[in-house]
């Protein structure tokens, strides 16, 4: 009976033990995966917004219909077209997903770009370099957004336009700085803005070897200025760019007129 006590009370202690050991391992556990999931949320500084289509249906419910969203790609490169899409999607048929282009993986903006294009109405337009070169990046990307506008297949009785600009749209415009990444219409618009002007530059990479524009999309990066230094600049080719300029030899003509660095500064 002694015996049997005091190995009782010895596996009482030795399981006391180890429950005091398993506490302090589950505290650290739990310690541990707390941290974790701390460090897995985002901070409040941080947090990222996504596109609704608040602000279109409160224009429905007040009987604004159609609603446009537009947006451009292209204003920074040195080579290649502002390219602009206009887009009124169907508050029915929405496409999940929606964000601002930037924020998508090439493969996700060519899977958005389809289901936007079989359910929505959609127009795009261009400015071309010599546009460009001739009325100034700005203008030539307002021009390019109005003329997509202009192309959709009903016209609007309100348009969303991403920036600080407003459009001559012929309808009531309302700019929205960073749009793309808060009203829906103008996220789908940048998709499709986006994934057009990619596959032009893939076709142009095609058709002149050596730029590599199916790869930087005619951006500044050191593979095009290599490509400038060593090939020239193509008709594609910004001429008001300063970079394209000093290629071409005419920054000192161009003078005031050149867009100074502005393929290194300005946003998609």
């Amino acid at each position: 009976m002694l015996i049997m006590a005091g190995m009782n009370r010895q596996n009482r202690q030795a399981s006391s033990g180890r429950t005091q050991i398993n506490g302090k391992q589950t505290a650290k556990l739990g310690d541990a995966a707390r941290k974790e999931a701390a460090a897995r949320l985002p901070l409040g500084d941080e947090e990222i917004t996504r596109p609704t289509f608040r602000r279109e249906r409160a224009a429905l419910k007040r009987g604004v219909w159609p609603i446009a969203g537009c947006d451009e790609a292209g204003r920074g490169p040195l080579a290649g077209p502002v390219v602009a899409a206009a887009v009124i999607l169907d508050p029915d048929n929405i496409p999940r997903g929606l964000d601002d282009s930037k924020r998508l993986t090439p493969e996700r903006r060519a899977v958005l770009y389809e289901r936007i294009c079989a359910r929505a109405q959609v127009a795009v337009a261009m400015a071309p370099p010599a546009r460009i070169d001739r009325d100034n990046i700005l203008r030539a990307s307002l021009w390019a957004l109005a003329r997509a506008v202009a192309a959709l297949p009903v016209k609007p009785a309100l348009v969303f336009v991403d920036g600080r600009d407003r459009i001559d749209s012929g309808c009531d415009c309302q700019a929205v700085i960073g749009g793309d990444g808060l009203v829906a219409s103008i996220a789908a618009a940048s998709i499709v803005a986006k994934v057009t002007r990619d596959r032009l530059m893939a076709c142009l990479g095609a058709a002149h070897p050596g730029y590599g524009f199916e790869r930087h999309m005619g951006y500044s990066v050191p593979e095009h200025f290599a490509a400038l230094d060593r090939l020239g600049p193509t008709i594609h080719h910004r001429r008001s760019f300063s970079p394209v300029a000093v290629a071409l030899g005419e920054l000192g003509e161009l003078g005031a007129d050149a867009d100074d660095a502005i393929g290194d500064v300005l946003p998609l």
